[in-house]
């Protein structure tokens, strides 16, 4: 009995040693003006942290109280004790002389717009893409409909993220199609001769019974490595103060340098840096000159500002002098985001990003960290540099986007790429796509001026419809006409592949499990997004199929079960206790 006791005791000792609490606030001035950039020190383990542009902070501990001693150019050093349980309110005051460094000034302004919206799209200092779902479309009156095709999966590991962390999700940090995109969903080869590979499948709608649920799945083809061109890599590394810890900086140094054991010697690798200052840290090296690439990461320190604009104007054209002609060039930018000297916003990011994309360089984006982490510029950054978005949350999921699924990452076989529907209108009385909530233009009859995305060797793409029928089909009906409009790398010319979705219907229980745990997926991405479309749906509803459709030699499938499960003791106790206040 004794050792049983002595082996508790121990579990509980590690689990408080280990609680993970957090710390979260903002720093203003005086005058009420947010100060970014601060820099913050932890009491309890003398790590640095910086307030993000947004002035807000978020800092994990294993501490429920703790202390933080905070400075700034122009202001008086304060100490202050924390609470994890309260957002604190910390204010500097001024140096004497220091008065005019902080005017009074607007960034930007959205008049009528009500604070609680605001708060909606921004979790201490973390800002993401303000999403509007998708409604029901008339299909009479809207018969097509499109959206862009992506290999983005950031969403799904910032999701289990918040969860690990035992906090819930912003709904607009869920995107139900990187959810999907996670998962390798019954891969199936394209002909020889043709780049994609289709699957429909028509079903019942669990949360709706008058609806049915269409599933379109893609399979991208898979490159052959004998024959894959060499690259021209271009590590775009943040190492401004902002990085300073542990699931920052020392993780992408991780990352990187399990990339590193993978390249070729036809491959090269240079990498630029800012913080303090922006440069080229290594210049272009062969991919077999390992030792000294991963030497060059190991040496990384953090420091400084955060002049993001000026990091990927200098790894663009670094990319441009060593460009390879029919290479695969790209630029890898890793960072959390928080962007605070230079071109700063959005717009500009993303002018910056179209200008430099007609050159024909890629961009993967790899995000870091929490608290002042911006989701929001990286996914316009990605999106506009015809790459990819993926956030890493461990070593394990480096490992998993940067060595396992390298090729998709890294190799693209089809780029621009944007699918069209056109729903048979006497079969269609409604329908409304699920996921890809911020391509509202989407929803439009003028597909051909949507911005396509990037397609990695041997993705897997799953789309979801909910739609309404008429009643009136048979099943000799032809449900839609779906066609994927994409260029192949290196090419101008826009190619077709197209295909007609049969109304054949598949009752839910006799659905293959694959596309009843894509179900569970999207079930799970709705409850978090507080969809107004599925108020029926329960928790229990959602765990009960997750777990009776997942693979159980499938790790990732596993890991998702735990997540629903996470998900719903969570937010089922927020709820008990919003009740009872």
């Amino acid at each position: 009995m004794k050792p049983i006791v002595a082996i508790w005791l121990l579990l509980l000792t590690t689990q408080l040693t280990f609680a993970q609490y957090y710390l979260r606030g903002e720093i203003k001035d005086e005058k009420g003006n947010l100060v970014a950039n601060a820099k913050i020190l932890l009491h309890s383990t003398g790590y640095v942290y910086y307030s993000g542009s947004s002035g807000g902070y978020g800092i994990m501990t294993n501490k429920v109280n703790d202390t933080l001693a905070i400075s700034g150019d122009g202001f008086q050093p304060k100490t202050i004790a924390v609470n994890s349980n309260q957002y604190a309110q910390i204010t500097l005051k001024m140096l004497k002389a220091a008065g005019n460094l902080h005017p009074n000034r607007l960034m930007s302004f959205t008049k009528d717009m009500k604070q609680e919206d605001v708060k909606r799209w921004s979790v201490a200092g973390e800002t993401y893409s303000s999403l509007l779902e998708n409604q029901f479309i008339d299909a009479v009156q809207y018969p097509e409909t499109g959206f862009a095709v992506s290999i983005d999966k950031a969403s799904y590991s910032n999701v289990r993220r918040f969860l690990n962390m035992q906090a819930q999700v912003p709904p607009d940090a869920v995107r139900i199609e990187e959810l999907l995109n996670y998962f390798t969903l019954d891969y199936q080869e394209p002909p020889t001769d043709s780049v994609f590979h289709f699957v429909p499948k028509l079903t019942d709608c669990p949360w709706n019974q008058n609806s049915k649920l269409m599933f379109l799945k893609m399979s991208a083809k898979k490159v052959n490595l004998q024959q894959v061109p060499p690259s021209n890599l271009v590590f775009l590394i943040d190492i401004s103060g902002s990085m300073d810890m542990p699931n920052r900086l020392p993780l992408l140094k991780s990352a990187f340098k399990l990339m590193v054991n993978n390249l070729r010697s036809t491959d090269t690798v240079s990498i630029v840096i800012y913080g303090g200052a922006v440069g080229v840290w290594l210049q272009p090296t062969g991919g077999d000159q390992k030792a000294k690439i991963i030497k060059a990461i190991e040496e990384l320190e953090p420091g400084g500002a955060t002049p993001g604009a000026s990091g990927i104007l200098q790894a663009y054209q670094l990319a441009k002098s060593t460009f390879i002609p029919n290479g695969n060039n790209r630029v890898i930018l890793a960072t959390d985001g928080d962007f605070n000297v230079g071109q700063t916003s959005e717009a500009d990011l993303e002018n910056m990003i179209a200008q430099n994309k007609q050159s024909g360089i890629y961009l993967t984006c790899l995000g870091v960290g929490m608290g002042n982490y911006k989701d929001s510029k990286l996914e316009v950054l990605a999106k506009k540099g015809n790459g990819n978005f993926a956030y890493l949350d461990s070593e394990a999921e480096a490992q998993k986007v940067l060595v396992k699924e390298l090729t998709q990452t890294l190799y693209s076989v089809a780029d621009d790429a944007y699918m069209s529907i056109r729903f048979n209108r006497s079969c269609v009385q409604q329908y409304r796509l699920i996921g890809f909530d911020n391509k509202r233009s989407a929803l439009t009859d003028s597909t051909s001026k949507l911005e396509g995305g990037e397609v990695g060797s041997g993705h897997s793409l799953m789309a979801v419809f909910e739609i309404i029928p008429t009643g009136g089909q048979s099943p000799a009906s032809c449900l839609a006409s779906v066609s994927v409009n994409y260029k192949c790398p290196r090419d101008s010319t826009y190619q077709q592949s197209s295909f007609q979705f049969p109304y054949n219907h598949t009752p839910f229980d006799q659905l293959p499990s694959t596309y009843q745990f894509a179900t569970a997926v999207v079930m799970f991405g709705e409850i978090l997004k507080d969809s107004k479309f599925t108020k029926s749906m329960a928790w229990n509803q959602v765990y009960d199929l997750a777990l009776a459709s997942s693979n159980a030699n499938d790790a990732l499938q596993n890991e998702f079960v735990m997540m629903v499960d996470k998900a719903r003791k969570l937010y089922t106790k927020a709820k008990k206790k919003k009740g009872q206040e």
